[in-house]
């Protein structure tokens, strides 16, 4: 008996068919392909974890839990993390945490290190909370969400975060350059972190992600690779006043500069990839 197929189910056939030769000739098919298994993966494993975080709401030991599933969408796309520096974190204090920023992918080394931080929330843009179930699950988790328009606004909701970080033994993740970059270097850095730590007389700790050379926007190429995360240790505060704010935040930029540009060429030279 004659078999017939409809064209949709024969245009799906062939798509599905023509797959793996996308994936492995086509950089952009690669990108975008990995990209959204990345925030399909996220975002449906925060679906599934929405009630398990409602029954802690605003808790930030919710973050532990969630990184725990979470982190295996690094291997969806094929990133390797190296955790350098992990002797630094003392549970039993607070820290204002800074790292640079490259991408959206920073999270996903963010989800190998909450086991170790155990108790740490992030500041993040507000846009960020209306992203579905990955919203919702971040507000019940406790990251504190700012509008940078709203500057007075943001401001105090920053001063708050940093007043339950010290009230609750905790830690507060900031991104001080303010925008993702990921051309090489580390960007100057806005005073908010800086101020947050010398008004409560709380250390920095200073976090550093190696380039992403597997990853070129521009380009649209997104490979295989391997990313060192070095906590450096913590810089401390005490006796500080604004005036030494200048002096402070291109401490701690100087510092994470230079383990920037030696663990990225340490990857280049084990991969033995020419920047």
């Amino acid at each position: 008996m004659a078999s017939f197929y409809s064209y949709p189910e024969l245009f799906l056939a062939g798509f599905i068919f023509t797959l793996p030769f996308l994936y492995e000739k086509s950089n952009v098919f690669r990108y975008y392909l990995k990209f959204f298994l990345y925030y399909a993966y996220v975002l449906i494993t925060c679906t599934v974890l929405l009630p398990v975080v409602l029954l802690y709401p605003r808790d930030v030991t919710n973050l532990v839990v969630a990184s725990r599933f979470c982190r295996y969408a690094s291997h969806i796309v094929g990133i390797e993390w190296e955790l350098r520096g992990l002797e630094n974190w003392n549970n039993e204090e607070c820290y204002i945490v800074i790292s640079n920023h490259q991408s959206s992918l920073d999270i996903l080394g963010m989800f190998e290190m909450w086991p170790r931080m155990k108790r740490c929330t992030v500041v993040a843009k507000r846009p960020l909370m209306f992203a579905g179930a990955f919203g919702f699950g971040a507000w019940c988790s406790g990251l504190v969400f700012i509008d940078r328009l709203k500057t007075e606004k943001a401001r105090q909701l920053m001063k708050e975060a940093t007043e339950r970080v010290i009230a609750e033994k905790t830690k507060l993740w900031v991104f001080p350059e303010g925008a993702r970059y990921n051309k090489g270097s580390i960007q100057p850095f806005k005073k908010g972190a800086f101020y947050l730590a010398i008004d409560a007389q709380i250390p920095i700790m200073p976090v550093v992600f190696s380039q992403y050379y597997f990853l070129d926007n521009d380009t649209n190429t997104f490979e295989p690779g391997k990313v060192v995360i070095t906590t450096l240790p913590p810089i401390p505060t005490k006796g500080m006043t604004h005036n030494d704010l200048e002096t402070l935040s291109e401490m701690a930029r100087q510092q994470m500069t230079e383990v920037f540009n030696e663990s990225s060429k340490d990857l280049v030279r084990q991969s033995k990839i020419s920047m």
